[in-house]
């Protein structure tokens, strides 16, 4: 009895970032605790969440489960793509020849297909930084395209990057229009059309993926493309033992599904033989987001033969088969447990994260795979990030002394304007003026000179994230729009599923306090 009510504590203590006896922990078979766990491998809290409430967790598999090796993912993507392309749109072959740099490309982008833009926007949906093809535009020219009134970025004329899978297609893009208008100045070939050439690249893309060109490449060789995380067996483990029901739901279908979790998971563990024992169900196919917002029916996949066949009671979803297409309310009638009481782990923020938010309820962890980096970076350059705080700071104190000192010249004047002024008071402005001109200007040049510097340090800072884009989840002074999405839609946020197993499977996870303005 007391054995067992010192793990109950001890539990908790762990669950609680708590510092432990190492021999304790080897006892109860405890591996770490939160406070071994570095930066860049935890979990993030945007809202409270108690996982002693969590019944159900769900998992996506691709880029969830499932993280892929990125550059060799898109190398491939976009060698495919070309190919289409060219096969089957008649494009040149001189494209093959072009240089597409991955790192024109992150997740949160826009792309303008009616003037050939990307750029990436604020949390207020303000346009920062935007390139035509590898072209900065200066701020007259963003301006002059986006400022004049307030635009509808949902309209058709604009395409979100919010998945890592649609990280070649910005490259492509931006290569190509890039290309087709050095060849359209110099008389080659006719201009391009921008929103054409975005079409046919997500056409050729797409094409990839259905026709199975660019899955079969993967399962061919899935150590080359996948990463297999050797903490991941140990973190379903976890959960399930804490008594938690576990699912996976995908868009990939049946075989590449079965391919891919078999190389993660079959044989990490003697009690989970196969992939499939960690899960109480899985569901392919699952074409998110409708299968949060539409009334589709379940299906059954024979493991065997890949034959897909109606379900005739889908109020009754079993553990020993396989399930393709369906819909939340039917999966919430099957397993009897909603809202609250699920959590659904998954990487996209409309597909994954944002619909169960707003309709369902249910509570929601993103997979960032690119935080453990921007961690990495953050923490290489903190001590130029606190310099730029510092020098933040200084520039607003000396702006504020700026416009002391203007509407102090501005009293001045206006009491030298006034004719009845007394010669002896006239005079003694007259030189309180001068003094008041010479130090305004002396401040204004220090201002210059600091404004240069915070520029030039904020420059260094955001080339450590991305040469082009900066940090994927900040835009300037603010959170981009996709950092402000994940932080209104995601309960919490991490680099990888694994990130989990340093946790108690009953931790209340707390959201920091965040202070408004007024309160710093």
């Amino acid at each position: 009895m007391f054995i067992a009510v010192f793990a109950l504590q001890y539990r908790y203590m762990a669950g609680n970032g708590l510092d432990l006896d190492p021999q304790i922990a080897a006892l109860l078979g405890e591996t770490s605790t939160e406070i071994d766990v570095a930066r860049k491998n935890r979990v993030f809290c945007n809202r409270n969440l108690r996982m002693d409430s969590i019944e159900m967790i769900g998992f996506d598999m691709d880029y969830t489960l499932a993280l892929y090796h990125q550059d060799k993912l898109e190398s491939l993507s976009i060698e495919l793509t070309l190919k289409k392309l060219i096969e089957k749109h008649n494009y040149p072959r001189e494209i093959l020849d072009l240089s597409y740099d991955p790192q024109w490309a992150i997740r949160g982008l826009m792309v303008d297909r009616k003037l050939g833009n990307v750029f990436k926007m604020d949390r207020h949906s303000y346009v920062g930084r935007c390139f035509h093809g590898f072209r900065l535009l200066t701020q007259e020219q963003r301006r002059a395209a986006y400022g004049g009134e307030k635009q509808n970025f949902d309209q058709d004329r604009f395409e979100w990057i919010d998945t890592l899978f649609g990280l070649p297609e910005v490259v492509m893009y931006m290569t190509l229009v890039d290309w087709y208008d050095s060849q359209s100045a110099a008389g080659k070939m006719p201009a391009v059309d921008y929103a054409t050439l975005f079409h046919d690249i997500r056409m050729a893309i797409d094409e990839a993926h259905r026709d199975d060109t660019l899955k079969s490449v993967i399962k061919a060789n899935l150590s080359s493309f996948i990463v297999k995380d050797p903490l991941l067996a140990e973190a379903l483990h976890k959960l399930r033992s804490s008594g938690k029901k576990l699912f996976v739901l995908t868009n990939s279908l049946w075989d590449y599904t079965d391919a891919v979790m078999s190389f993660l998971l079959d044989g990490e563990r003697k009690a989970y033989p196969s992939w499939r024992n960690y899960f109480d169900l899985v569901i392919v196919g699952g074409a998110k987001p409708a299968f949060f917002n539409e009334q589709r029916p379940f299906m059954q996949v024979d493991a065997k033969s890949g034959v897909v066949s109606p379900v005739e009671n889908a109020k009754q979803l079993s553990r020993d088969k396989v399930y393709q297409g369906g819909n939340v309310v039917e999966f919430e009638q099957a397993t009897n447990i909603r809202g609250e009481n699920c959590l659904y782990i998954g990487d996209h923020i409309y597909g994954d994260i944002l619909r169960l938010r707003k309709q369902h309820m249910w509570r929601t962890a993103m997979v960032l795979q690119e935080l453990e980096r921007e961690i990495a970076v953050s923490d290489r350059m903190d001590g130029q990030i606190r310099d730029l705080d510092l020098l933040d700071r200084r520039n607003r104190n000396l702006e504020s002394e700026i416009d002391f000192q203007s509407l102090r010249l501005k009293k001045i004047q206006r009491f030298l304007d006034d004719d009845a002024l007394p010669a002896p008071t006239r005079a003694k402005l007259d030189d309180e003026r001068k003094k008041t001109r010479e130090a305004l200007e002396a401040l204004r040049d220090r201002a210059k000179l600091m404004t240069a510097e915070v520029d030039s340090l904020e420059a260094r800072l955001e080339r450590g994230y991305n040469p082009h884009w900066g940090s994927c989840l900040r835009e300037g002074n603010e959170n981009s729009r996709f950092g402000e999405q994940v932080n209104d839609y995601a309960d919490l946020y991490t680099s990888r599923v694994s990130n989990f197993a340093p946790y108690s499977p009953l931790r209340y996870f707390r959201a920091p306090r965040r202070p408004m303005p007024h309160e710093i």
